[in-house]
């Protein structure tokens, strides 16, 4: 823990490594693990995460206090099991179904918020006018054979949404594949592969979140929304997700507003049964360090948001009891 406790932002005067050697010894290991990870080539799937463990080096063998990992919304298990202390995941209603007990999870996980990253972010259905969809139960109805650019990563919690609405729709991903329906897979929203097939048509349909960085692609080449069939919204919403809406005040260049599924928010989160100082002590990390954080610009306002209930950070799951007693403590602060 660095000195400055749960000094708050206003009067934070951390330097950006905290005193010692030790440290530009670890944030150099950071910088290579980021390097490695990041490498173009390494399918989503593959050996794209890290996991960061503070302990002690200090004999023949590794002793960690605190363990932290990104990863699927399935690492819940590792989580919980005690593998793994802490871990991201993406979006918060992942983090919900597991807390109830919904497919991926086969029985209620005891997991608890420790914070929330602040991502406003929806996911959408894009269709090509040329098919004559205006609806997802028109893909059932009609079998059609629908080309539909997803994320390629097995894992992805956009998978887990697409299969859920199509088990609600009364369809499975095996029969749409089955009468002709592809998924056409692609890493990054924006990969080229996604935007040259928007742009000559060869896709009939986008099924994504991060809205920003590829809807507009897709409109500025004819898509339009496929909307969802009454009901379905709100059978999600049973599921642990959360209804949203697509409006012109965020995107100026859509022809209508259109009913969507939320899809904000990078809870980190723990087992119930973590003890209290060391989620305290990751919340007085969080407060201590947040000028060092990369925050995504327009979706945090304050540092007392990552605790909080918003827009850009839905939480449905519990705190952890030592959030709960590290935000009392240390209110009066928080609120300067």
């Amino acid at each position: 823990m660095t000195n400055a406790g749960s000094t708050p932002q206003s009067e934070s005067h951390l330097e950006p490594l905290p005193r010692g050697s030790n440290f530009i010894r670890s944030k150099m290991l950071w910088e290579i693990g980021l390097d490695v990870a990041s490498d173009p080539l390494i399918r989503y799937g593959g050996n794209r995460d890290m996991r960061i463990s503070v302990g002690s080096g200090g004999s023949d063998r590794w002793k960690a206090s605190l363990s932290m990992a990104t990863g699927s919304a399935i690492l819940a298990y590792d989580v919980c099991r005690g593998d793994v202390d802490m871990a991201f995941v993406n979006p918060s209603a992942m983090l919900t179904q597991a807390f109830r007990g919904i497919a991926p999870f086969d029985k209620p996980m005891p997991v608890r918020v420790v914070c929330s990253y602040p991502s406003w972010d929806q996911f959408a259905m894009i269709v090509h006018p040329k098919t004559g969809l205006k609806t997802l139960r028109d893909v059932k109805e009609q079998q059609y054979p629908l080309r539909v650019s997803v994320r390629e990563d097995p894992t992805h919690s956009t998978l887990v949404l697409i299969e859920q609405m199509f088990t609600i729709e009364g369809f499975s991903l095996k029969e749409f594949e089955a009468w002709g329906g592809q998924l056409v897979t692609t890493g990054s929203p924006v990969d080229p592969s996604r935007l040259d097939s928007l742009k000559a048509g060869t896709v009939d349909a986008v099924f994504d979140e991060a809205l920003v960085k590829w809807m507009r692609y897709a409109f500025e080449a004819g898509y339009d929304f496929l909307d969802f069939t009454p009901g379905t919204i709100e059978a999600m919403v049973e599921l642990g997700w959360r209804a949203s809406r697509v409006t012109r005040d965020d995107y100026p260049y859509i022809t209508r507003e259109y009913a969507c599924i939320d899809f904000s928010g990078w809870p980190i989160y723990c087992s119930e049964s973590l003890d209290e100082k060391t989620v305290i002590d990751v919340c007085e990390a969080l407060v201590a360090r947040q000028n060092e954080i990369p925050w995504t610009k327009g979706d945090y306002h304050d540092i007392r948001q990552i605790f909080t209930d918003s827009r850009e950070t839905p939480i449905d799951v519990p705190l952890h009891l030592g959030v709960e007693k590290f935000l009392r403590d240390n209110r009066s602060k928080l609120e300067r």
